[in-house]
C-alpha cells in the first residue's frame, strides 16, 4: 500500500484489544522510525521511553484522559524531551557525530559555539519549548510506520505528565514527558471510531497556495 493509502486506514483508536501484542519485529521497525526523525541540529533532544509492563500501565493511568486505552494497549511509547540544553550535551552528541564520522573531534565546533550561544541566552522553558517540539516529528513518522504495518496507534496529550514523570524517572534522566502514543490492534467491537467515514478538511480549504 502507498503512505495516502495507509494514513487514509489509519485513526485514532478508541478501544484496544488486550489479548493482542505486537511482535518485537513490528515495533523495533516503528521505533527506529522515530530514531530516524529529523531534529534541530541533528541534537535528536529527546528519548522514547517504551512501556510495556502492565504494572507501569496501571500506574500512569491515574490522571489519563482514556485509560481504558492506555490500559489495553499492547505498549505505550513516552516520547520524553530535555529539560533543557547544555553545552555538555551538544559537546556529547557532537562528539558523537565526528566518532562515528571519522572526524576529529571539534570538527564542528565553530557551529555549536554558535548554538551553545543562542541556547546560553534562553532561559530552561524556553529549552523546553524547542526540544519538546521536537518529538512531533517522530510522533508522526512512529505513526506513519505503524500505519504500514496494520498496527494501530493513538496519539495523545491527555494525560498526567507529572505523574508519568515521576513513575517512570525521568527528572533524574533530565527529560519531561510531552506525549503518548498508543499501540496495539484495534478492539473492533468497541472502538466506535473504526467504523466512522475518516474526515478531514477539503483539500480546497486545506491548501492555501500563494
Amino acid at each position: 500500500m502507498s503512505l495516502i493509502e495507509d494514513l487514509n486506514w489509519r485513526h485514532a483508536v478508541k478501544a484496544y484489544d488486550p489479548a493482542k501484542k505486537i511482535s518485537e519485529e513490528d515495533l523495533n521497525k516503528i521505533l527506529e522510525a522515530a530514531r530516524l526523525a529529523p531534529t534541530s541540529s541533528g541534537l535528536q533532544p529527546f528519548r522514547v521511553v517504551v512501556v510495556e509492563s502492565q504494572e507501569l500501565k496501571e500506574k500512569m493511568v491515574k490522571g489519563a484522559l482514556n485509560p481504558e486505552v492506555m490500559r489495553d494497549s499492547s505498549h505505550v511509547l513516552v516520547f520524553a524531551a530535555w529539560d533543557s540544553y547544555s553545552d555538555e550535551k551538544i559537546d556529547k552528541v557532537y562528539d558523537y557525530h565526528t566518532d562515528v564520522r571519522d572526524l576529529p573531534r571539534g570538527r564542528f565546533s565553530s557551529y555549536t559555539d554558535k548554538i551553545k550561544e543562542i541556547y546560553g541566552a534562553q532561559t530552561p522553558e524556553q529549552h523546553f519549548a524547542h526540544t519538546a517540539r521536537q518529538t512531533y516529528i517522530a510522533l508522526g513518522l512512529a505513526m506513519a510506520q505503524a500505519a504500514e504495518l496494520k498496527i494501530d496507534s493513538t496519539p495523545a496529550e491527555g494525560f498526567s505528565n507529572e505523574v508519568v514523570d515521576e513513575i517512570l524517572g525521568l527528572r533524574a534522566l533530565g527529560l519531561k514527558s510531552v506525549s503518548l502514543l498508543y499501540l496495539g490492534y484495534r478492539d473492533e467491537k468497541n472502538d466506535w471510531l473504526s467504523h466512522m467515514k475518516k474526515v478531514r478538511i477539503p483539500m480546497e480549504e486545506f491548501i492555501i497556495r500563494k
